[in-house]
């Protein structure tokens, strides 16, 4: 018998070694070498059809731009760019309860019945059982008349049925529990996700079939598998449901078809999730006693601005080294934008605690939030009300300068949408024609935006 050949796979990048040790060569990790038994024979795989390959001219290749098949939810449309692309791969992940499953089951039934043309859905479960999905869909009180669905772990069966039925959407749920033949690891492996997402989308692109993936995320918050696994697929979402909150917002990480960090909102009631039409409204939800460390911002998702509020809190430190701490932004910057405050304005907070918060659980991730974070810091250390109708948007550098951030017009525009007059922007971003309803400061230092914030009207708490 012919003696079993034994890789070592790292379970971050998947990269494959031939002896174990401790920092992997490719990416660079400790301690995520993970040994697996490799066949001794391999299948040809799922999509194989034996005949001999030949290549197509690109100009005689007919396109599919604009064969989409829209959800039927807003929202989700937003972030794939207008919905699902034929032969398309699209990876959903998520923490445990975002409601990942949830959302797909809808998705599925509307589109089952006739919103979207009548489309063919077939929803494969490979963690519940067709009663507990049936359970679950009259639950939520869906019509599942037209929805095929099947319990199946196995690629290779999989691909006969989406090959016998032709339906127009196949959703797997999930990939990590999806087993091929071309490999002998265990379920959930990296070998095992690796190889049953690559059939997966093969099959997709050979029959041009639109696939959902549905992905489950490590402890970190990271998506479990292999990182290549993000490379195979066309678009990558994740869900996200903060702790307490009943909102969930789903952000687009890549996409081949549509803008990159397009969010949705969602809201997860007793019927299933709720698409969120106006997002800026529900984080704009203040008390109507204003304290000090408040400030809203306008922050540019994808392609739409979103208004959020930004807290600050400032406290003496009460033992100890000064903690920067952040939730939503990053803490980096917040460390870095406070050197700031100390070298051009000569404020130092070296002997108080700074925290951040934006407010929703919403994660921030452009640098058109640093003027608001500073303002924002300077309102509770000062303890100073700021006023209600003001927003703050703009990029700080570390010379102490206020840049442009894009789309700052459209920015003002949804500001003044919201009721909001008053505005702190960077110089380069101050419209060329006055925006009604909304007066413009143009700041072109951080000092002159303190300045700004100085000359303001004093608002009772």
């Amino acid at each position: 018998m012919a003696k079993a050949k034994v890789a070592f796979v790292c379970g971050d990048c998947g990269a494959e070694h031939g002896k174990w040790q401790g920092q992997c060569a490719a990416c660079g990790r400790w301690n995520t070498l993970r040994e697996f038994i490799l066949p001794t024979t391999r299948s040809q795989g799922v999509g194989y059809t034996g005949e001999a390959p030949r290549s197509s001219r690109l100009d005689e290749i007919v396109t599919t731009t604009g064969a989409r098949l829209a959800s039927g939810f807003g929202e989700l449309d937003r972030v794939l760019g207008g919905g699902f692309v034929t032969g398309s791969v699209v990876l959903i992940g998520g923490d445990p309860g975002a409601g990942k499953s949830t959302l797909l089951l809808q998705v599925s039934t509307v589109l089952g019945n006739g919103s979207a043309a009548g489309a063919r859905v077939l929803y494969i479960s490979g963690e519940e059982s067709l009663g507990q999905i049936a359970d679950r869909a009259r639950r939520l009180g869906l019509d599942t008349g037209n929805l095929a669905v099947a319990s199946e772990v196995q690629v290779a069966r999989i691909a006969e049925l989406v090959q016998a039925e032709r339906p127009a959407l196949v959703v797997v749920d999930s990939i990590q529990v999806m087993q091929t033949a071309t490999s002998d690891s265990l379920p959930g492996s990296v070998t095992q996700v690796r190889e049953s997402a690559a059939e997966l989308v093969r099959l997709a692109k050979q029959t041009d079939i639109a696939v959902v993936l549905v992905g489950h995320v490590t402890k970190e918050g990271n998506l479990a598998g292999p990182k290549v696994l993000e490379h195979m697929i066309d678009c990558y979402m994740m869900l996200d449901a903060p702790a307490g909150s009943r909102y969930r917002t789903l952000r687009s990480l890549k996409n081949r078809f549509g803008a990159v960090n397009e969010l949705g909102v969602f809201a997860m009631t007793d019927t299933g999730m709720k698409q969120v039409s106006n997002p800026s409204a529900i984080f704009l939800q203040r008390p109507k006693e204003m304290a000090p460390g408040s400030v809203v911002t306008v922050t540019w998702e994808g392609t739409r601005p979103l208004l959020v509020e930004i807290q600050a809190l400032v406290d003496p430190v009460q033992g100890g080294y000064p903690r920067r701490v952040a939730v939503g932004l990053d803490a980096q910057r917040l460390a870095m934008h406070l050197a700031v405050l100390h070298r051009h304005c000569g404020v130092s907070l070296a002997d108080q605690d700074v925290f951040a918060n934006v407010v929703g659980g919403i994660r921030i991730g452009e640098t058109g939030a640093d003027l608001a974070l500073i303002v924002a810091a300077m309102s509770s250390f000062r303890s100073r009300v700021l006023p209600r109708d003001l927003v703050v948007f703009g990029e700080l550098g570390l010379t102490g300068e206020v840049r442009p951030v894009p789309n700052g017009e459209g920015r003002l525009r949804e500001a003044a949408k919201h009721g909001f007059t008053q505005a702190i922007v960077p110089r380069a971003n101050r419209p060329r024609e006055a925006i009604p309803g909304i007066e413009t400061h143009a700041a072109a230092s951080l000092a002159q935006t303190l300045g700004v914030v100085n000359s303001l009207p004093d608002t009772p708490p």
